[in-house]
């Protein structure tokens, strides 16, 4: 089984390796980071650097197409060369995994229109301009198209994938290895829990955790 993981300039690191630390222990997987050019690709802080081995022009065909966001992810959406080499990769896979914005990259490669999918929660609207019927859940599936939403939730879809191709035994065996039982600190349980004021800074400084990173709002 053959994993295409596509990462680029200005990615959300744990978009890629939440999905990466499931699908990699899958039995017989072969995953791959690609790029669109081969070699070190920055991911949004700026900070953290993923080696990529494989150009993504060089991948003849793969089973999983996988897509994490970030910034990145939006100017990515004019790219047709590269939404070109999705379509083309989507063609040869029996699953194509989007992320956080990775899926806005399926819906502006039209892979998405008037299918059900979710994103992440400060990038709805966009989706739904590409004619995508986009949902409130943590994980979607619509025929082989499986969508999560924002960055966290790479685990959960990779875990979602783990039980479609090798079943619940191993599916919980690796949601054990990674001890994935989250209890996080904060009470909400949903984007739309959080304070309206916390809600903007987040839409404020950068539309999520990258700029954030570089600029926090209270300095």
């Amino acid at each position: 089984m053959h994993i295409c993981l596509v990462i680029f300039d200005g990615l959300t690191a744990l978009d890629a390796i939440g999905g990466y630390e499931v699908l990699a222990r899958l039995p017989g997987a072969e995953l791959d980071f690609v790029a669109p050019a081969a070699g070190v690709i920055a991911a949004d802080t700026r900070r953290l650097g993923i080696m990529a081995y494989k150009k993504l022009a060089d991948i003849e065909r793969t089973d999983i197409l996988y897509l994490p966001g970030g910034p990145g992810a939006v100017a990515l959406q004019e790219d047709e060369d590269f939404l070109s080499q999705l379509r083309r990769l989507d063609a040869t896979s029996s699953h194509t995994v989007g992320i956080c914005t990775g899926v806005g990259l399926l819906a502006a490669a039209g892979l998405l229109e008037g299918r059900r999918a979710t994103t992440n929660w400060f990038f709805r609207t966009q989706l739904r301009a590409r004619g995508v019927e986009v949902v409130d859940e943590r994980v979607v599936r619509d025929g082989k198209y499986l969508t999560g939403a924002g960055v966290s939730a790479s685990i959960d879809a990779g875990l979602t994938l783990a039980n479609d191709w090798a079943g619940e035994d191993v599916g919980r065996m690796l949601q054990l290895g990674l001890e994935y039982y989250p209890r996080p600190p904060f009470p909400d349980a949903s984007p739309a829990d959080v304070p309206a004021r916390l809600q903007e800074m987040v839409r404020t400084f950068g539309g999520g955790l990258s700029r954030l990173a570089r600029t926090p709002p209270w300095l």
